[in-house]
């Protein structure tokens, strides 16, 4: 293994278009804050298990096509060298792209508007970074969230676009929500743990979530465990506190969940015991404000995405002077 990496790594020391493949591929592993090719590779072999599996191949062509656009553009703007060849610029507009195509109908104008939003991913990006450089934050998925509702809200004004599967705007349900009496089996529960890994890319699919697992722990086996645990903590909540039982089994409030576990607690801050606690801490206010926003978003009709990670892990980024903030 390390005589292939280091292959490679002389091989996009040599070769442009190489590293332009590695440039990619690391962001499609930023996504996960994972700064590693072969991880990169291993989401999007994942990503295509997944939508071939749904029927939607188009969702991991366009993830690749968005992830792709948004790279290209920001070579063009010429941003920092050293933030683009960690793949910072790639990983909003691959979800952008699965973001797309999973919730508008595909035809050709939308893989337009696909490439449109990819591009402006990247803009958002910029615009983001220098917003919250202000606070020593970085700007997360927030791109990807802003770029996308944005896209999203602005299809039911375009009829050359029609929507997939957004569901219709209507007021939120109180009290006894259809699907929340489903029976708690074993296989449901593991289904949505594991599908909470798969869904931090909208891929509702075990066998996906298992890939980015592996994916994970080439490159971090502390990120492989803190997704798992994510996970399982966003799912106990979400049970806990008796939410939608169909969300709890496709692993919807687990993904965020997922992000912010591993953004505390491997990532932004030195591993601790205090720091642990405080991810869990984190990972339980993702999975409330996950709950608000499904409620705040329904009469609208567009999904949280990971806005719900990204405004949890802000808030206890805010205080990080109290620790000890790992240099990424």
């Amino acid at each position: 293994m390390a005589r292939v990496s280091l292959t490679w790594e002389n091989g996009v020391q040599r070769n442009s278009f190489i590293q332009f493949i590695d440039i990619n591929l690391r962001g499609a592993g930023q996504v996960m804050f994972q700064n590693n090719p072969l991880t990169g590779l291993l989401f999007i072999i994942g990503i295509f298990w997944g939508a071939i599996a749904a029927g939607s191949i188009a969702i991991g062509i366009g993830a690749v096509v968005a992830l792709l656009i948004s790279t290209l553009t920001a070579m063009v703007l010429n941003v920092d060298i050293g933030s683009l060849r960690q793949g910072l610029y790639g990983f909003n507009g691959i979800l952008v792209g699965i973001g797309v195509a999973t919730f508008i109908q595909n035809t050709p104008l939308m893989w337009v508007y696909l490439i449109i939003g990819a591009a402006l991913s990247t803009v958002a990006m910029l615009a983001i970074t220098n917003l919250m450089k202000n606070w020593g934050m970085a700007a997360l998925t927030f791109p990807f969230v802003l770029t996308t509702w944005f896209l999203l809200l602005a299809v039911y004004q375009f009829t050359h676009l029609p929507i997939g599967s957004l569901g219709p705007p209507a007021l939120p349900l109180s009290g006894n929500l259809p699907g929340t009496n489903m029976p708690l089996t074993v296989s449901f529960l593991l289904t949505g743990w594991i599908t909470g890994v798969s869904q931090v890319f909208l891929i509702n699919n075990v066998v996906t979530g298992i890939i980015f697992v592996i994916a994970l722990a080439v490159s971090s086996w502390q990120a492989a465990i803190l997704a798992l645990v994510g996970a399982a903590v966003g799912l106990s909540i979400a049970l806990l506190f008796g939410a939608n039982a169909h969300g709890i089994g496709t692993g919807l409030y687990g993904f965020s969940a997922v992000l912010t576990a591993i953004a505390l607690g491997s990532v932004f801050y030195s591993p601790s015991f205090k720091v642990v606690l405080y991810t869990i801490v984190g990972v339980i206010l993702t999975v409330i404000v996950q709950a608000a926003l499904n409620t705040a978003l329904s009469p609208i009709g567009i999904p949280t995405l990971t806005a719900p990670f990204v405004l949890a892990t802000w808030l206890f980024l805010l205080p990080k002077e109290q620790f000890a903030p790992e240099t990424v």
